[in-house]
């Protein structure tokens, strides 16, 4: 599609979110997509078996929107899955629920593609929505092949300009990532064996393993509610966090740097955690860290 003046082409973008028991928050991003400017959007609500149907409140208030629903919970990558499937778009942007889009947000997200053809996914920057002006997400830092873990850059930090600069990063944040079709193509669906936590990070491994590479654009911005469906500590968290930690080692550091992490994990990691959820008296957290590291014993045929 061209635009009046014929010299712009915007392409289709599919908007994708799950939802979970949130259909306010839902709503609320819906109503800052009424607010963007872009012209071609499609926009997919996958429903993951909500104890209440959204679909008459979605399809009342924001009748072009498309509501899928799944009969059953398939976490992050199963419901962002089943939008992908459904989308139509010569791009796809999977965002969280959570989340609120501000003007320009998709564009700056295409330019990268069009300036960088090796692009397979884009991020934009991440505020947190209760504390705009605050970076959440600039980019990533690797994942330590020892460790397991990794951080964000510039989160907690107020937004000096410090990081404006488009730049390749080792992971797109989960909460909002723009994929070209060329790409997912070439790449597949996301790994659901994660179901919450770690599979974005999984995803783009395969997306740099195919040649592409992950890009930050400070153009962009959105605002994120943060862990407005797990809880920011959850006993379902802690358990996803410490299957998919393990899980992502697994299928994406070779060895010797597998058994480095794997010493430094039972040897340093479990003792710790294990005491401080002694200490804290959170008995829920401690069977939830003990049944994460038991799924990886029990399912050794997830790696690659």
């Amino acid at each position: 599609m061209l635009s009046a003046n014929r010299s712009t082409y915007y392409p289709l973008v599919s908007v994708i979110t799950v939802n979970y028991n949130n259909t306010q928050v839902t709503c609320e991003l819906l109503n800052s997509l009424q607010k963007i400017s872009y012209p071609r959007l499609e926009v997919i609500v996958v429903d993951n078996a909500s104890q209440e149907d959204p679909s008459g409140i979605i399809n009342t208030q924001y009748p072009s929107v498309k509501v899928i629903r799944s009969q059953e919970n398939r976490g992050f990558a199963g419901g962002n899955n089943m939008g992908i499937q459904a989308a139509q778009g010569s791009y796809l942007f999977l965002v969280n629920n959570d989340t609120e889009f501000t003007e320009g947000l998709i564009e700056g997200l295409l330019e990268v593609f069009t300036q960088f053809p090796d692009a397979g996914v884009a991020s934009p920057k991440f505020h947190y929505f209760f504390h705009k002006g605050t970076i959440e997400y600039a980019g990533y830092h690797a994942v330590d092949i020892f460790t397991g873990r990794n951080s964000m850059i510039g989160c907690h930090e107020p937004d000096q300009g410090q990081y404006d600069a488009i730049k390749a990063t080792p992971y797109a944040h989960g909460g909002a990532m723009m994929i070209s079709r060329e790409a997912l193509a070439k790449v597949g669906l996301m790994p659901e064996v994660y179901f919450l936590y770690y599979e974005e990070f999984d995803w783009c491994e395969q997306f740099r393993r195919k040649g592409y590479k992950i890009y930050y654009q400070y153009k962009s911005l959105i605002y994120h509610k943060e862990s407005m469906t797990t809880g920011k500590n959850s006993p379902l968290k802690t358990y996803y966090i410490t299957r998919n930690r393990i899980l992502f080692m697994r299928r994406n550091v070779q060895l010797p740097a597998r058994l480095v992490f794997l010493l430094y994990f039972i040897f340093l990691t479990v003792p710790k955690n294990t005491l401080q959820f002694l200490l804290k008296r959170e008995a829920t957290h401690l069977k939830a860290f003990w049944r994460g590291i038991a799924w990886n014993m029990k399912n050794l045929r997830y790696e690659v």
